[in-house]
């Protein structure tokens, strides 16, 4: 561990071995925020940050007034020792000299205006803690780094390298593709889960560390009321909503909002759902050109319950031992996703159709009954299949097994496109099924495609309680310009 503070250097800078020519951060890079937000990044994607806003242990950040919404982010901070242009990715980690802490801190009342520059939201002075100590980059596993971060004495955020979507030697060459990393420039590579809102008076620490090796210290940073305004006249003035506010805090239930109700199904919309068959839909969604909507080999457990609700997707892949290791134990992404489950959706599952291990058993299905949830597909087994249909929610399923997760699977993703038993399905589509099977409705075309099978319903009864009289179907289904004129008549000229 090395100090890098020179006599007669900017205290700013007392951690660095100067002022860095560049700070360049990346938006999402933590497996657990990014199931946090719902959304996972294919590739990195980056900012500038200003080296003033650098500042070091100690110091106070100041919450401007009229704000509410400063956010901390515990990171890893890579100071890079050699200059590196377009270094492949084994050579990449030879150019960082130094590993430390940093706090990404953020102003999310200015956020939407900065549409992910983030020059204003997160450029602030003293935005940028760094510090206190550097560990040297060649004396550490750049996968077995940990970041901790206290607020109030409390652990809130806690992850090692390990978690990265992107490992850290893959920031360092995608960046140098584009431009040359200079020694001192500084990498802050995202943050974990846990990131929240700080308010005046709250201490944030940041730490990072090898467990049992060496240690950058804890970075100390105080939160202070500010007394100067924005000015109107010269830009754009904070503005909160509930998505900042969500954002910021972690979650809606941190921020202290209500919880988000399915903006796709109406109860008028539910309740005419609830009365079409999945037939009809289906009929409806193939004359507008839909014909792969129907999620194929699942059965249900309860024949005589309708299902109804919108979609909160669950994707597996096949079992590796190795990730499953990694992703299958602990908080995982099902057992998020059952913990999430809001009420009226249905939980949608990827098992790619494998059917010899189960996806979800008694206990997960008791917590998603609890949380109000409309029911559970998956296109593979379930376990405990006894036990599950007695909890009573409706469930689809490929079939039963006994055999735990890891036989087959290992958890993966959750609020991402998957594909189920042959067709894809979007967090927010409108799931509907019965003893027929299971369909997907896109939510544009919802109001739409169950109108109308509601109207063809009317019509199919009235054939057939022709047919029922005796006539025969010939020109009758369909019918025919005699029958239509009929059945129009009957129906006071209304169609």
């Amino acid at each position: 561990m090395t100090d890098a503070a020179s006599p007669g250097s900017d205290r700013r800078f007392a951690a660095l071995p100067g002022r860095p020519g560049k700070i360049i951060a990346i938006h999402l890079s933590y497996r657990s925020r990014a199931d946090q937000r719902g959304r996972r990044p294919q590739h990195p994607s980056y900012f500038f940050k200003p080296s003033s806003s650098v500042a070091a242990s100690g110091d106070t950040i100041e919450r401007p007034a009229g704000t509410e919404l400063l956010a901390f982010e515990g990171e890893i901070a890579l100071v890079i020792g050699r200059a590196a242009r377009r270094v492949s990715l084994d050579d990449a980690w030879n150019h960082v000299g130094w590993v430390t802490a940093a706090n990404d801190f953020g102003l999310y009342d200015l956020r939407a205006n900065d549409k992910g520059s983030n020059v204003r939201s997160k450029g602030g002075d003293g935005y940028t803690p760094v510090g206190p100590s550097l560990i040297d980059a060649r004396a550490v596993d750049p996968a077995a780094l940990r970041v901790r971060t206290w607020l109030n004495g409390a652990v809130v955020q806690d992850d090692t390298s390990a978690g990265m979507i992107f490992p850290l030697a893959q920031l360092v060459a995608d960046l140098s593709q584009h431009f040359t990393l200079e020694p001192g420039d500084v990498i802050l590579t995202g943050t974990p889960a846990g990131s929240s809102v700080a308010a005046p008076g709250d201490v944030v620490e940041v730490e990072v560390d090898v467990p049992g090796g060496p240690s950058s210290g804890r970075l100390v940073t105080t939160v202070v009321q500010g007394a100067v305004a924005f000015d109107a006249e010269l830009g754009s003035l904070p503005d909160v909503d509930d998505l900042q506010r969500a954002e910021a805090w972690g979650s809606r239930e941190a921020a202290g909002l209500p919880a988000e109700a399915s903006a796709s199904l109406t109860p008028e919309l539910r309740a005419k759902l609830e009365a079409v068959p999945v037939a009809g839909l289906s009929a409806q969604l193939r004359k507008r050109g839909l014909d792969n909507v129907t999620i194929d080999g699942v059965r249900p457990l309860h024949h005589a319950v309708k299902l109804v609700g919108t979609a909160r997707t669950l994707r597996f892949v096949p079992l590796r031992e190795d990730l499953f290791a990694s992703h299958g134990g602990g908080y995982n992404a099902q057992k998020r996703t059952f913990d999430a489950v809001g009420e009226g959706e249905v939980i949608v599952i990827e098992a790619r159709g494998e059917t010899g291990s189960g996806t979800l058993g008694d206990i997960l299905a008791i917590r998603a009954h609890a949380r109000g949830a409309a029911g559970v597909v998956t296109d593979g087994g379930v376990r405990d299949a006894d036990a599950v249909t007695a909890v009573g929610i409706p469930v689809y399923t490929a079939g039963p097994h006994p055999a735990v997760l890891g036989r087959k699977h290992v958890p993966w993703d959750h609020d991402v496109t998957i594909g189920c038993g042959g067709t894809t399905v979007q967090p927010g589509d409108v799931i509907v099924g019965d003893a027929d099977g299971v369909i997907v409705i896109p939510p544009s075309l919802v109001e739409e495609v169950v109108d109308a099978a509601l109207a063809q319903e009317d019509e199919d009864a009235w054939i057939a309680q022709r047919v029922a009289e005796g006539h025969p179907v010939d020109g009758l289904f369909p019918m025919n310009a005699g029958w239509r004129a009929r059945y129009d008549a009957g129906r006071g000229g209304a169609r």
